[in-house]
């Protein structure tokens, strides 16, 4: 699990999330958006974020199944992180055949790049977002993560690496790379990133369902949490 070195899932969800963000105090934020003229790397300074509430709307998640699932599944996580790797690996296929297919429970994922100890986190959770463009967040975020141990550690920014990843899905590579070249989606990655500190979160992944934390214990663990939270009469 990754920590950091320093300290729309629907209407019921908003006023949860919400609700933490009121109780767990949030600091004065007073950002101005600034191009960078080139691929944003890090979090862009932002305005208009004052209250929880703006800094939920600005937060923007991708979700898959329906909004009136009975079970929100909320995920928080850095595509560098290795524990995330195996999330979306070994946990998210069963997921998807156990409950998302059958439209019992909501996956809901927002981007925390932990850019302290993952430099490349940023620019990877925009890369996923620009794939999205076309079509293909969810494939490109699966192709992140298993080619993760061949650019998470590279000393240069991997644009090469989120490119040919692209290329591989299909994609339209030219409208790939200009997306990934410029400053598109550097305001939700920061507004997801800054939603996670604001609710307390400080590791990844960090998952959520129905609002109770999933400690991570085992992967049958969390189908008991889901499950336990599914009303008998559901599919």
């Amino acid at each position: 699990m990754a920590q950091k070195g320093t300290s729309g899932g629907g209407t019921r969800l908003f006023y949860i999330l919400l609700a933490i963000v009121a109780v767990a105090g949030i600091a004065s934020i007073a950002y101005t958006l600034k191009g960078s003229g080139g691929a944003a790397t890090k979090p862009v300074d932002l305005s208009g974020l004052e209250n929880p509430r703006q800094l939920y709307e600005m937060a923007t998640a991708v979700k898959q199944g329906p909004d009136d699932a009975p079970v929100k599944v909320v995920e928080f996580a850095d595509y560098s992180c290795p524990a995330c790797r195996q999330f979306d690996m070994q946990i998210m296929p069963v997921l998807k055949q156990k409950f998302l297919a059958s439209g019992k429970v909501q996956f809901i994922f927002y981007d925390f790049p932990l850019i302290e100890i993952h430099p490349h986190s940023f620019l990877a959770a925009r890369a996923a977002r620009c794939a999205g463009d076309q079509g293909k967040f969810w494939e490109y975020q699966d192709a992140l993560f298993r080619s993760q141990p061949s650019w998470a550690e590279n000393q240069a920014a991997p644009v090469s690496d989120f490119e040919d990843a692209a290329a591989k899905l299909g994609l339209d590579k030219g409208a790939f790379s200009r997306c990934l070249k410029s400053d598109k989606y550097a305001d939700i990655v920061t507004a997801n990133r800054k939603l996670a500190e604001q609710l307390g979160i400080d590791s990844t992944p960090t998952v959520l369902v129905n609002n109770r934390r999933w400690m991570g214990q085992t992967p049958q663990s969390l189908e008991d949490l889901i499950q336990s939270d599914i009303p008998a009469n559901a599919g």
